[in-house]
């Protein structure tokens, strides 16, 4: 298998996490005879101190050319200043945009390992298993006009869907759920909303293609509320961009951490991974971000770009074998640490690569 990744590593904690997961495509490919090659490029707050923009030319080329994207992550609290097209996430937003992926999905899981680290009672999130699928290219994120006018006090943002960008997620929503628990829940705000009313309209239409599928629809404040107190009852979840930004990034209490998750955006031209969690810049450098959510983020690029599902289920195999061994990044090490050894990052790849080594 040949497959050329683009790796924009981006700011804080990404080019240390993003090394790590790296590290292990590297060490599958070399156990499978396989051929992965990895180019790097500058994106983010990094690309605005060396480009003058937070998306290169070379980077946009790059990733055009490659087969698959790993980013790490980018923003950093000295940009904030800058409007928002000029941030470093207006670099992520142009990438998604020229890539083309309009389904980003995000997988909110329970590791029975780290329910201590999740403020929920271990049994309402024992079991947890939810794909989450973000629509990317809409919604209030893309929506124009859009304007804040210092000198009026007025801003505004516009939230727009068409009916054929809602019916091509939810398919993939509905095809997910087949091979899951047949399950779908779209979420939206429909009673207040017309293009909640136009989403939910498109996604029951869709349905009808999908007999085998039970669908069920959810306004987002009160899904806010079931993921809490209820996450095992969810399969597949489809919702529009703004409200699949809050809800995955509220699912993390789930998990435990941020760092545990990954994603993938796919659907255009060249698929796009990320794990969810931010550049987090307090603890950039200091060697104890997580790199979990990274490392299975490329499991992701093997299932979704390489077509090795047997090789993503090794990977994800050696996370879960890392947890239930006791090794805890510092996210990680709460409640009673009997047993358990804080690792840095580079230590914690290195124990992956470990258990994963035993595997082939």
């Amino acid at each position: 298998m040949k497959l050329n990744v683009l790796v924009t590593a981006g700011d804080g904690i990404g080019p240390e996490v993003t090394a790590e997961a790296v590290a292990v495509l590297k060490q599958i490919a070399q156990a499978g005879g396989h051929d992965f090659s990895f180019t790097e490029k500058r994106i983010g707050g990094i690309a605005i101190v060396n480009d003058g923009t937070p998306l290169p030319k070379d980077t946009l080329d790059a990733a055009v050319a490659s087969d698959a994207v790993l980013l790490g992550a980018v923003g950093g609290n000295e940009f904030n200043s800058l409007a928002p097209d000029k941030r470093p996430e207006g670099g992520l937003l142009q990438i998604r945009a020229a890539l083309g992926g309009f389904a980003n999905l995000r997988p909110c899981f329970s590791f029975k390992e780290l329910t201590v680290n999740s403020p929920l009672r271990p049994e309402i999130i024992e079991g947890t298993d939810i794909m989450f699928v973000r629509e990317l290219l809409g919604g209030a994120y893309f929506g124009k006009p859009r304007e804040w006018n210092k000198e009026t006090g007025v801003g505004y943002n516009t939230m727009v869907y068409t009916k054929d960008e809602v019916t091509r997620v939810a398919r993939v929503a509905f095809q997910l759920a087949q091979k899951r628990r047949k399950k779908l829940c779209s979420v939206d705000k429909a009673n207040v909303l017309e293009v909640s009313q136009l989403w939910r309209a498109a996604v029951t239409e869709v349905a009808k293609d999908f007999p085998d599928v039970t669908l069920e629809h959810q306004y987002v404040d009160a899904m806010a509320m079931h993921i809490m107190n209820r996450p095992r009852d969810f399969d597949v979840v489809v919702t529009e961009n703004l409200f699949g930004d809050i809800l995955t990034d509220e699912s993390g209490v789930i998990t435990g951490s941020l760092g545990m998750l990954p994603s993938a955006t796919i659907g255009g031209k060249v698929n796009l991974y990320e794990p969810v969690h931010g550049s987090a810049p307090d603890i950039a450098g200091k060697g104890i971000a997580n790199p979990l959510g990274a490392i299975l983020t490329g499991a992701l690029i093997l299932r979704h770009s390489a077509g090795l599902e047997k090789e993503a289920v090794l990977v994800e195999t050696a996370v879960k074998k890392v947890l239930e061994d006791g090794f805890r990044t510092k996210d990680l090490a709460r409640g009673n640490m009997d047993g358990l050894t804080v690792m840095s990052t580079t230590e914690m790849g290195a124990k992956v690569r470990e258990l994963l080594a035993a595997s082939f």
